[in-house]
């Protein structure tokens, strides 16, 4: 690596730092639990692989998606990070029938302020019909 201290990769795996195996941008030397989580689900050499087949730009993104599913695998080893999904998609669910409740209120308040200004199904039904 031609720095001070070796990053968590080479650290944790008692290796010296090669030069095209950097991980220092990735995974630093202070925190080596970060490398071990995701080695300990993905592999020292899965990991090299994804980073190497992706461009430098996107490395850092695809680390910290790496941790979060590792760490996420740890905490639920059936589902994974799919279970986060899963729970964020029920929330999305449950706030759209919050969203429908309230502007359901919003209308009916609006009705009963001025009835006149809310048109009928039967107007609504001719005017649809007149288009054609």
């Amino acid at each position: 690596m031609g720095g001070n201290s070796p990053c968590a990769s080479c650290k944790l795996l008692r290796r010296r730092c090669v030069k095209g195996r950097n991980f220092t941008p990735y995974f630093p030397p202070r925190d080596p639990h970060r490398f071990a989580i995701v080695r300990m689900v993905f592999g020292a050499s899965n990991i090299s692989k994804m980073l190497q087949e992706l461009p430098v730009y996107q490395r850092v993104d695809a680390v910290s998606s790496l941790v979060y599913e590792a760490n996420a695998g740890i905490q639920d080893p059936v589902y994974g990070w799919v279970s986060v999904i899963s729970y964020l998609q029920n929330q999305v669910v449950q706030l759209l029938m919050q969203l429908a409740v309230a502007q359901a209120e919003t209308l009916c308040t609006q009705v009963q302020q001025n009835p006149a200004a809310v048109p009928t199904q039967s107007s609504a039904f001719q005017e649809s019909t007149q288009a054609w």
